[in-house]
């Protein structure tokens, strides 16, 4: 709808129109049926209570508006510019969200219903009289991920070229059908929104398997879960508590998902006043779970488990999610991250916790605290 890009602004965490208004600068191109017109890149952003606690995350994706595709001659439109109104809404404002498969009922009633909140009702329901119209989709489309080491590592000048190219230009489609009818042909992988390191997201028609997926590559979502985990990454509403997580401390900062400079949304006051006061002194890390003699547990911990200091005694944080070996806690940096520190499960003294600081993490993120440790 036309409203579509204010309605999602208003709300998220991220600044939905900054992208509309890059996406909406005259861009020529060439009259080929080869050559599409670019979809604007994806956002990662946050729904929040008023609270500023964590709801929901999404990955907004924007189709290739039809007045920039290519007509069933090859042609390129009259102007051949890219076309588009203020803040992008020139082509109806369709907007494509991913988000948590659990949560899918529930936030389509959040974002449909027209109540207003009330103390008893902390999951607001926000659409009022905007002009949008939203609808579930989940039956068309399916989303993909690309990941791993060679997807992660590939240079731009290999992998970037390759990914942009999937939808319109791995064949001579000289009826340019699939620009003009945006049927299964005409979707591309996308860097994913938060981390480089996370490769390629994209939604494809649901009977369609994306180019660039052999039959023998196509993996158990275990392991995408497991990537992520040893990244520190987290995703959804099993991951992230609804309705109780800080989203500065399970680092959806350094994942691109908030901007501290646009207008007001959801849950801002707090958001913005923690970023202003410099320290975040818990995050959510990634974990090894190790015996006495440095060798991996599988399966030895369950989420929720209490990490301790073995020495002290003292809870340093929880486990939040686990797999094999591996598994992510929201955990005091201060005690994590110290020199020789020695962690434990609590009610599994046997169970050693490695916690890893992830290599993409901001340096500022623990200078405080390795300054404060150092005074010490």
């Amino acid at each position: 709808g036309p409203e579509a890009a204010r309605f999602l602004n208003s709300l998220l965490t991220n600044d939905v129109l900054l992208s509309h208004a890059s996406s909406s600068q005259p861009q020529r191109y060439a009259p080929t049926p080869n050559l599409p017109a670019r979809a604007p890149p994806p956002q990662y952003a946050a729904l929040l209570t008023p609270q500023g606690r964590f709801l929901y995350d999404l990955f907004l994706y924007r189709p290739a508006p039809r007045s920039q595709m290519l007509d069933r001659t090859g042609a390129a439109p009259q102007t051949g510019e890219r076309p588009g109104g203020e803040d992008g809404e020139g082509d109806g404002g369709e907007v494509l969200a991913d988000v948590d498969a659990a949560e899918v009922d529930e936030l389509l009633a959040c974002f449909k219903s027209s109540n207003v909140l009330s103390p008893g009702n902390p999951f607001c329901r926000y659409r009022l009289r905007s002009k949008v119209e939203i609808d579930n989709v989940s039956e068309e489309f399916l989303c993909w991920q690309r990941f791993g080491n060679d997807v992660a590592h590939a240079g731009p000048s290999t992998q970037e070229p390759e990914a942009q190219s999937i939808g319109w230009g791995q064949g001579s489609d000289h009826a340019a059908e699939s620009s003009a009818q945006g049927n299964g042909h005409g979707w591309q992988w996308l860097k994913d929104p938060r981390l480089d390191i996370l490769g390629y997201r994209g939604i494809f028609p649901a009977d369609t398997i994306p180019p660039l997926v052999e039959a023998d590559k196509e993996a158990d979502e275990r392991h995408y879960l497991l990537w992520r985990i040893e990244n520190g990454v987290a995703e959804g509403s099993t991951e992230i508590p609804k309705g109780e997580a800080i989203p500065l401390e399970y680092n959806l900062a350094g994942l691109n998902a908030i901007s501290f400079d646009k207008g007001c949304y959801i849950g801002q006051e707090l958001i913005a006043r923690t970023h202003h006061r410099g320290v975040i002194r818990k995050r959510l890390i990634p974990l090894k779970f190790v015996d006495e003699n440095d060798k991996e547990l599988e399966q030895a911990v369950a989420p929720g488990s209490d990490v301790v200091d073995d020495a002290s005694g003292k809870k340093v944080g929880t486990v939040s999610t686990a797999l094999g070996s591996r598994g992510m806690g929201l955990l005091r940096l201060d005690a994590a991250l110290k020199e020789n520190a020695t962690l434990a499960i609590s009610d599994k003294r046997d169970v050693r916790v490695k916690a890893i600081k992830p290599d993409w993490w901001p340096a500022e993120w623990t200078q405080v605290l390795e300054q404060q440790s150092a005074v010490a």
